[in-house]
């Protein structure tokens, strides 16, 4: 694998990169061809060590939020950036959840025969390199390292500069764990500098090495992959999410649902951004729901109704219609039904995740057929778009495209398919 080079050495970052990428297509062929245990045994592997190598990994940690702290980070960043013992080992168990999953590779998606007596399989295999482009949360390099290793795919990683450490740690037990298991260790590689020279050799493809790229992080960031990639991009710019209560939504699921989708966690992409209440409910649900909410801690952003409803809800702009906050804050309008929501959502949303609640069997079809949303819920949180939650493991971001992967990127995600075709010797007329 390539040494650990000096930070200063900037001319080397492009031969640097280029080798990268030469040892992950020669990785990525090998582990492709990996059965499937051995796989699974890297990854049991790599788990165990993220126990035995914890004291270390918190020891990078601290090194990390020191000068992260001493640049100013807000406080949510620093969150995001911190491990204890207790996250390391949620990583650990992560890595043994995706071991657990079934094999993605070699599965016979749909077989048919033709009339000329050729039988054709549909075959699932790695996409073959993957790039991921992630900011400040190391867990995500134990989580997109084994996901790529379990579907058979080489990855070559580049965290953020504020997880620098901490990913060279957790990066050391993957690879590890890949050489005790008897696979090559460049099958999880990790991009040894801070320099952002380093992200535009790897959105340039690598000479070809690079099949995808996958960014995890903020709007600047997925919004530079986006426009600078020269290889296919599997991602979200932001996740403008939202909640509809409906004039048939029980007053106490939609307290609870909208506190949970918008409070749980602001931080995350599936957090609700803008809540929208039916405007034949609104007398009686727009009180109570506004002041959970201001009880919460959240501030509010409202059009008029909302704001006759409590003094306490700041007049809302066009542009809070379309911001991600990220925060404590959410964007409140009264709408016509089910299809006045469905219409300020195609204007306005990312195309990430919907919540409908109402009780009402065919104003929940109708949301869940017409939002064109990656997810689209009823009666149910926001905060459910997560791999994890949906039972596949862990997942490296949520596709908002609608090439290849949409909704969470897990390890079904991460591969694609080949067409096997056997004859009898059969000829062409």
């Amino acid at each position: 694998m390539v040494d650990l080079m000096a930070e200063e050495d900037k001319a080397g970052i492009g031969p640097m990169m280029a080798e990268l990428g030469r040892e992950a297509r020669a990785a990525g062929r090998a582990l492709a061809q990996a059965p499937a245990g051995a796989r699974d045994a890297a990854l049991q592997a790599a788990a165990a060590l993220l126990r035995a190598r914890t004291p270390q990994i918190l020891e990078a940690n601290r090194e990390d939020l020191e000068a992260a702290r001493a640049r100013g980070l807000s406080g949510a960043l620093l969150d995001r950036l911190a491990l204890d013992e207790a996250r390391v080992e949620a990583m650990a168990r992560g890595v043994e959840d995706i071991a657990a999953l079934p094999d993605p590779l070699g599965r016979t998606l749909a077989e048919w025969t033709r009339p000329n007596g050729l039988v054709i399989r549909r075959v699932s295999v790695p996409l073959g390199v993957i790039g991921i482009i992630y900011e400040s949360r190391p867990n995500v390099t134990a989580d997109a390292g084994a996901l790529c290793l379990k579907s058979g795919n080489a990855v070559i990683l580049r965290g953020g500069s504020e997880s620098f450490a901490s990913s060279r740690e957790i990066h050391g037990c993957l690879a590890a764990a890949l050489a005790e298991a008897g696979l090559p260790p460049a099958a999880v590689q990790r991009v040894p500098t801070r320099d952002r020279a380093a992200v535009g050799a790897l959105l340039g493809g690598l000479d070809g090495c690079v099949d995808v790229v996958v960014p995890r992080g903020g709007r600047s960031l997925v919004a530079r992959v986006q426009r600078d990639a020269r290889v296919p991009v599997i991602g979200h710019l932001e996740g403008l999410c939202h909640v509809y209560v409906d004039r048939a939504a029980d007053p106490e699921m939609a307290r609870q649902v909208v506190l949970n989708s918008k409070m749980r966690r602001t931080g995350i992409c599936g957090a609700a951004e803008t809540l929208l209440v039916d405007r034949a409910c609104a007398a009686d649900q727009l009180g109570p729901l506004i002041g959970a909410l201001l009880d919460a801690g959240c501030e509010i952003r409202g059009d008029a109704e909302a704001q006759a409803a409590d003094p306490r809800v700041r007049p809302a702009n066009e542009s809070d219609w379309r911001t991600e906050y990220l925060d404590a804050v959410i964007a409140l309008r009264v709408v016509d039904g089910v299809g006045g929501a469905i219409a300020h959502i195609a204007e306005f949303g990312s195309g990430h995740t919907e919540s409908i609640v109402t009780s009402d069997p065919a104003a929940a079809q109708r949301f869940l057929r017409e939002v064109d949303s990656a997810i689209v819920l009823h009666n149910a949180s926001t905060q459910f778009a997560d791999g994890g939650e949906f039972g596949m493991g862990a997942e490296i971001g949520i596709a908002t495209g609608r090439i290849h992967a949409r909704g969470p990127v897990g390890v079904e995600q991460l591969t694609s398919f080949k067409y096997q075709v056997s004859g009898c010797g059969q000829l062409r007329p």
